[in-house]
């Protein structure tokens, strides 16, 4: 099949003339003996959600076609704490469709995400990139649907504070260099995500920007392209080690952490969802947003107490998720709004006569853009494990689709009204609240463990590991006991500084 590659950054999309969904050993081999790479680089998350690596020097075509055919034994006791030293060890085998050319090593380097399998050869059942696989395959074989969905990264560059062109506190929405200090370091990381697979949409500053002891923080946003569910996951993960590697390159810090000192914008991951059947999306019909959009959205308010147990990680994404901010705090639903959990966000359903009236050289088209349509769940932060969130989100998504009562439920949470404004308090009152802790997340996990392990898509021992962590943390009474003490505030944000 001839694919149209000119405008892939992809150099192997661009080389083999065919998608990365296509690739195969042979094209793997091909691109690495036509372009003199010297080194293999396996990589695949560990259970703290970073990438971890394996290095192959190749020393012969025997060599890479062996290790690109067999993978290579892992200690998982290193790799996951519900993984026993007697009993660990596991097989990494590369995924070809994720290759990509190393963005920053020294020598001609490819790099390939991998699978987690146990003795027998058979796929880990607990691996988060394996659930996520399950929870797809579920969702399809159940609803007929599949799952597009793409991520916004938002994140804090840390550098030395600078007295030239000084940003407003907390105003550096869309601001623009000089006065937003990183953009450089944002789109160099954008281009090597794109090379990478990445399908990046755009990239910009975002609210969060101050000084505090000589130090500046700048909060920025790369936002993706909604993509087949497993892709969009792989490619969160390797936009992280890209950011986290080139701050390293450049002497600054960047952190994902959802909260990083009091007072100023915390950072989030929203999650842009799509349903979508016969190449079409399923989430807007005649213009407007449709049932099957309503039902998914009544699945993520139901599992929404418990999906923070993969999404709000540690302590402080609660510090992050409190009233009055732009980060959600109760379970319900509205359009173009930001003060809810579950937003809709502005799609062009009207039609897009804007670029006519912008430009009257241009001749109307009857484009369809349904295609644009997202729904958006908001209250993950970097700390998530992005494939037991992304996971986690499809299960809700086909239990929405299953639930009897869904469009009633859906109805039921809309909200069309700022619910932290005072005169709509009594709605306000009305409606659930996000756990506060993690302790709490934990609980409701358990309460709802029955969804997720329906199917077979979780099993019992993720469920039981990820609560126990939760409850590790001994955050109960947290929020409420430092709340006003800045000092304890700020030692939790360092303990979790460089979180997910």
């Amino acid at each position: 099949m001839t694919v149209f590659t000119e405008l892939n950054p992809n150099p192997l999309v661009q080389y083999l003339n065919k998608s990365a969904e296509e690739f195969t050993k042979a094209d793997i081999i091909k691109y690495i003996e036509d372009h003199n790479i010297e080194m293999v680089n396996f990589r695949y998350a560990g259970g703290d959600g970073r990438l971890k690596t394996l290095n192959f020097v190749i020393s012969s075509r025997d060599h890479l076609n062996s290790i690109l055919t067999t993978g290579e034994r892992v200690d998982g006791s290193s790799l996951f704490p519900f993984i026993q030293a007697g009993s660990s060890d596991l097989y990494v085998v590369p995924r070809y469709r994720t290759a990509f050319v190393n963005p920053f090593s020294d020598v001609p380097a490819l790099d390939i995400l991998c699978s987690y399998y146990n003795k027998d050869g058979e796929p880990l059942e607990s691996s988060p990139e394996y659930i996520l696989r399950k929870a797809h395959l579920a969702l399809k074989e159940k609803t007929g649907f599949t799952f597009n969905v793409m991520g916004e990264l938002e994140y804090y560059v840390i550098s030395e504070e600078e007295d030239l062109f000084r940003a407003v506190d907390q105003k550096g929405y869309h601001e623009s260099f000089p006065f937003a200090k990183w953009e450089q370091l944002r789109t160099e990381a954008m281009t090597a995500m794109a090379k990478a697979g990445c399908l990046i949409k755009y990239g910009h500053s975002e609210v969060g920007n101050f000084s505090q002891d000589g130090k500046l923080y700048e909060q920025n946003e790369i936002e993706f392209m909604p993509t087949n569910l497993e892709e969009a996951a792989d490619q969160l993960v390797i936009a992280k080690w890209i950011l986290r590697s080139l701050a390293y390159k450049y002497g600054v810090t960047v952190t994902f952490a959802p909260k990083i000192t009091v007072g100023k914008a915390g950072s989030g991951l929203h999650i842009h969802t799509k349903l979508v059947k016969g190449g079409k999306n399923q989430m807007v019909a005649n213009g407007k947003l449709s049932d099957t959009a309503r039902k998914a959205i009544a699945g993520y308010l139901e599992l929404a107490p418990s999906l923070t147990a993969f999404g709000n990680s540690n302590p402080t994404s609660y510090f992050r998720l409190v009233p009055h901010q732009e980060a959600p705090t109760n379970i319900c639903w509205g359009d173009r709004n930001r003060s809810v959990l579950v937003r809709v966000p502005l799609g062009w359903t009207g039609g897009n006569s804007m670029i006519y009236h912008a430009n009257p050289l241009e001749k109307p088209t009857n484009d369809d853009l349904s295609q644009l349509q997202t729904v958006e769940f908001r209250c993950p932060d970097g700390s998530a494990d992005i494939y037991l969130l992304l996971a986690g989100l499809t299960v809700a998504a086909r239990h929405g689709l299953e639930m009897e009562d869904a469009l009633q439920k859906a109805e039921k949470t809309y909200v069309d009204v700022n619910i932290f404004d005072e005169k709509h308090k009594e709605r306000l009152a009305e409606l659930n609240k996000l756990p506060v802790s993690c302790w709490e997340s934990a609980a409701m996990l358990e309460q709802q463990a029955e969804i997720y392990l329906k199917y077979g898509v979780f099993s019992q021992g993720v469920i039981d590991g990820v609560a126990r962590k939760l409850r590790s943390y001994k955050d109960e009474h947290l929020r409420e006991e430092i709340s006003c003490k800045k000092e304890k505030i700020m030692s939790l944000v360092e303990q979790y500084f460089h979180c997910g």
